[in-house]
């Protein structure tokens, strides 16, 4: 990356880079234009109070922010977290994402997984990265079988989400997958 370059990485189609307080109002109105694509699924930040507490919290030490912007206009395409960073011996997070209307179906989200998976391979020195995802969230879990993710388990009760306690698949990949090729 250059210095005037501010993604962090970039695809053919798309750029990540961390998340910044100029992002509030597109990211905010993204989110609420997406609410029929999110819903029951995920609850991001629709306010603009909501989304500085978001960005308060992606600034601590067990957690990155990054967009996935497309390129060349830079446009908010989808977001993702890598959440319960441990490093040590385990190296390992969570990861949390979401594709805005305006982008999905159209593969940006998959190219900018694989590039964060990349970033946090090398850049963050983790080995293994996890997604839990509900059972009938096809589309999330049809993302990361594209990326080369394993299913390992399955979690009953495991998130509150939207009141109640959620069912949820453990799906994980590690570097050696993207090493070898097998993601």
């Amino acid at each position: 990356m250059t210095t005037s370059d501010r993604y962090l990485a970039r695809g053919p189609r798309v750029g990540i880079r961390p998340f910044t307080a100029a992002d509030r109002e597109e990211f905010t109105t993204a989110v609420r234009e997406s609410t029929a694509l999110h819903r029951p699924w995920l609850f991001p930040p629709t306010t603009g109070d909501a989304y500085d507490s978001y960005l308060h919290r992606l600034q601590e030490p067990t957690r990155e922010g990054f967009l996935i912007c497309e390129l060349p206009g830079g446009r908010i395409a989808g977001y993702l977290t890598v959440n319960n960073i441990v490093h040590g011996a385990f190296r390992c997070g969570a990861i949390g994402y979401g594709a805005f209307a305006h982008a999905a179906g159209r593969g940006l989200m998959s190219e900018g997984l694989r590039l964060v998976l990349r970033y946090a391979f090398t850049e963050l020195g983790l080995h293994r990265l996890e997604v839990n995802i509900q059972p009938a969230n096809e589309q999330s879990i049809a993302l990361v079988k594209r990326a080369g993710f394993r299913l390992e388990g399955f979690s009953p009760d495991f998130l509150f989400i939207d009141g109640a306690w959620r069912d949820h698949e453990r799906w994980a990949i590690t570097s050696e997958m993207i090493e070898e090729g097998t993601a």
